[in-house]
């Protein structure tokens, strides 16, 4: 068989107990659409598993943008065309979800555009070079040859990504092209420094020298960076009615912008709340400040030091589930930790995962951790030892790694696909309480960071909302995450910039926590005397990452007791 996604055989769905005319129609233009989209870009590819364009970076320009854009009205069209009373009702489920999921890909392309409004390439470059070097699913020196054409392809690359701009590009976005411009050629270097003690001499004289020209390429890239911001736009946000036209896509249980936006001051004011208690059980005796500055003060002395806190609590937590029979864990799952890539740690203040890759015979995941933003002074105490468990939860056990190594196993492609941060990012934080309940690290200092990582993600909500239809700018978003979270400077505001061009997505944490709740509240009242926990996790895990209103469907429907997933390689 072979490993690419234009002839490797792909997953579907078993056929239904009771099958439509018109499923494997279906099928067919789903699995039509995948191998398009891995064939238009390698990096998804690599992420996916399918590693036979690893040396690849494909097609940046404005006119391959457009093509995705027609492609994607012409798959959305052949979908709605399908009569749904042809479908078995599994496959018209997996209908009006790939129907969600393609309006969702449109909005963006077409009517958010910031692949018009900012140089987006050194993101997608770093990417690319990130997922080939850091699993290790092949020999590295297999992997640093395939590096070396993408870095070979890196200077036409961004001549294509150029010829995007026709319109002001935002200066604000742009600013942040031009810093990852400073921090991405020591990716290469770190790269080159690994195939010294690998690669041959040919093999090394031709990264080297793809290194070299991808390096002058990304400087003169910047300096075209520069040359957009005297022209440019400060209008980066969505707007009221655009705004409103995303949460409405969003499926996010029939919540309209202020719902979301009350939920989000509810929750800061008990969350606040919340941590208030807290720190009076730690000590009554002084203020809240005082025990919050307290808390953030137990940190490790070193990065290496935290790299192996983060790691025991993680472990720790993995033990935990299984003693307590929460959810069940796959024996075959892997996940490594590591230091955040220096050209991501201006989008990445703290930490972020990226799941197994789908495709691969070994998946494993990859939780990394940022050492500091700027080389803020007070970027350990972010690593204190309270953060480092209910982080540990968070991107680890039961959060995201345990999530997405069991639900990228569904044959679904669609399910595979689409973008649901609600339950993604909902069930991160969920998992946070769900493990406070069950007793793991309940002592007061750990609730102190229990609350305080709600109280930020609440904060998400308010400026998330308030942000996009232009009611805060970037400087007093900035300052209110301070004053309710007591993050460094330096944090918050790459905190902030990154809300900016991603419209509804930081919302979704706690929004998803509250929605998976409300979920579990009802199933409780459902099943009654059959309610399981474990159970209701392990319907919720194994039926994919999908918007918590899809679970809803499929636990009304009788449609969650999902069959064991085929492997993921």
């Amino acid at each position: 068989m072979t490993t690419d996604g234009h002839s490797r055989a792909l997953p579907r769905p078993a056929p239904a107990a009771v099958p439509g005319p018109l499923d494997d129609r279906f099928y067919d233009l789903v699995e039509a659409r995948f191998r398009r989209v891995v064939a238009d870009d390698p990096v998804a590819a690599t992420f996916y598993g399918l590693h036979d364009t690893d040396d690849r970076l494909g097609d940046a320009s404005r006119d391959a943008v457009i093509g995705r854009i027609a492609a994607e009205r012409a798959h959305l069209g052949a979908i709605e065309g399908l009569d749904p009373a042809g479908l078995s009702t599994e496959a018209a489920f997996e209908r009006d979800l790939e129907i969600h999921n393609v309006r969702r890909v449109i909005f963006g392309l077409e009517t958010h555009r910031v692949w018009e409004r900012r140089s987006l390439a050194l993101d997608t470059i770093g990417d690319g070079l990130f997922g080939v070097f850091a699993r290790d699913f092949a020999p590295l020196a297999e992997r640093l040859v395939a590096i070396s054409g993408r870095l070979e392809a890196t200077p036409a690359f961004l001549e294509e990504s150029r010829s995007r701009a026709k319109v002001p590009q935002v200066r604000l976005w742009q600013g942040l092209e031009v810093e990852a411009a400073g921090h991405l050629p020591a990716f290469f270097e770190e790269i080159v420094a690994a195939g010294r003690d690998t690669l041959g001499p040919v093999e090394l004289r031709r990264l080297e020298a793809a290194a070299g020209r991808a390096s002058a390429a990304v400087a003169a890239h910047a300096e075209w960076v520069e040359t957009t911001l005297a022209d440019g736009s400060d209008d980066w946000a969505l707007g009221r009615e655009r705004y409103d036209e995303l949460i409405a896509l969003r499926a996010l249980d029939g919540l309209d912008a202020d719902d979301i936006l009350a939920i989000g001051r509810e929750q800061l004011a008990e969350q606040q709340a919340a941590r208030a208690a807290a720190a009076r059980e730690v000590d009554p005796r002084v203020d809240e400040a005082t025990v919050v500055d307290r808390v953030k003060e137990n940190h490790p002395a070193t990065f290496d030091e935290a790299l192996t806190a983060y790691r025991d609590a993680m472990h720790r937590a993995r033990a935990h589930l299984i003693e307590r029979d929460l959810v069940t864990v796959p024996d075959d799952e892997r996940i490594q930790v590591m230091a955040t890539p220096t050209y991501l740690r201006a989008l990445v203040p703290f930490a972020a995962y990226f799941e197994p890759a789908r495709f691969e015979r070994d998946p494993v995941g990859l939780y990394i951790v940022s050492p500091s933003v700027g080389d803020g002074a007070g970027a350990m105490r972010e690593h204190n030892y309270s953060s480092i468990s209910n982080t540990s939860i968070h991107e680890a056990y039961p959060g995201h790694h345990l999530q997405l190594a069991v639900g990228t196993r569904h044959p679904s492609l669609t399910r595979l696909q689409v973008d649901a941060p609600e339950f993604v990012e909902g069930w991160g934080m969920y998992s946070e309480q769900l493990m406070r309940e069950e007793g793991f690290d309940d002592a007061p200092n750990f609730r102190v960071a229990l609350a305080t990582d709600a109280i930020w993600r609440a904060c998400r909500i308010i400026v998330d909302v308030r942000m996009h239809r232009g009611e805060m700018g970037v400087a007093e978003a900035t300052e209110f995450l301070i004053a309710n979270t007591n993050f460094e400077h330096a944090n918050a505001h790459a905190e902030v910039l990154r809300y900016t061009y991603t419209p509804t997505y930081q919302l979704s944490y706690l929004l998803g926590k509250v929605l998976l709740l409300r979920f579990r509240d009802d199933e409780r009242l459902r099943l009654g005397s059959a309610f399981s926990l474990r159970a209701f996790h392990d319907r919720l895990l194994r039926n994919g990452s999908i918007p918590i209103s899809f679970h809803r469907r499929l636990a009304a429907a009788g449609l969650d007791a999902t069959p064991p997933m085929d492997g993921a390689g």
